[in-house]
């Protein structure tokens, strides 16, 4: 499994905002979002291929480290430790890329949980594997993330045509706890979700948070001062962007 990056921080998105937890990048994608900002992991895919051994070695050095200092405002979810048993840090998160590119993620995922951790999934939900998750994070692709065809036209047509995959999200949604977390840069994007999420009915909408586009902190800022109220007045989520805020749009954060 070809891994970008492996450390210890904090969870800036989502139900879980504020976790402390470790985080394994897959290095690999099968999308190319025009926004992507772990190009990386997907655009120039970088880091070493590991086995599920070395990456739970990995995973279990960073237990041992002394925790990351805490950014104002990370505060741990209420009724979630740190820790569980042994010292181990209590909350994994695979992420990417698009870990489910990887057969080995199946008992990666299986071994975290093994050891007590909770396990989120980070996926864009085109794919299916049978992965052991106590929380599946789908960020299903808008019609915005589609790259320029001036740019690479075959990405633009592979990414287009596979971005939409309704029935990978209506099984991992009927199968896990989950969150669905779309990407909105204006009203337009925003009318696509509600789209999006006609055509699927069974979703919770409480479930369904709409995420600002971006990766500077200001912009993000300015974005949720109309996109907040917004989700409030549609039955939505909104999900800021916190590590960004804490720690800035680079590596390991």
């Amino acid at each position: 499994m070809r891994i970008a990056e492996i450390f210890r921080s904090f969870q800036g998105e989502g139900r879980l905002t504020g976790a402390e937890s470790v985080f394994v990048r897959a290095s690999g994608c099968n999308l190319r979002c025009r926004y992507c900002d772990t190009p990386y992991a997907s655009w120039v895919p970088e880091g070493e291929d590991l086995s599920v051994d070395e990456i739970v070695a990995r995973v279990e050095q960073l237990d041992r480290q002394p925790p990351p200092a805490r950014p104002p405002g990370a505060v741990q979810p209420a009724g979630r430790a740190a820790t569980v048993h042994g010292g181990r840090v209590a909350h994994a998160v695979l992420t990417g890329g698009e870990p489910m590119l990887f057969a080995e993620l199946v008992p990666l995922a299986a071994e975290l949980h093994r050891q007590g951790r909770h396990v989120t999934i980070e996926t864009a939900g085109t794919l299916l594997l049978p992965v052991v998750c106590d929380l599946m994070s789908i960020s299903p692709k808008l019609s915005n993330s589609t790259p320029a065809a001036a740019g690479d036209p075959r990405w633009t047509w592979r990414h287009e045509s596979t971005r939409a995959a309704r029935e990978v999200v209506r099984r991992l949604t009927a199968d896990y706890d989950y969150q669905l977390k779309f990407v909105v840069a204006d009203l337009a994007d925003c009318r696509e979700v509600e789209a999006y999420l006609a055509n699927l009915p069974e979703i919770d909408r409480g479930r369904a948070m709409l995420m600002p586009q971006g990766t500077d902190a200001e912009l993000l800022a300015e974005a949720g001062r109309w996109l907040e109220p917004y989700c409030r007045a549609h039955g939505l989520a909104f999900c800021p962007r916190r590590q960004i805020e804490w720690f800035g749009a680079g590596r390991s954060t």
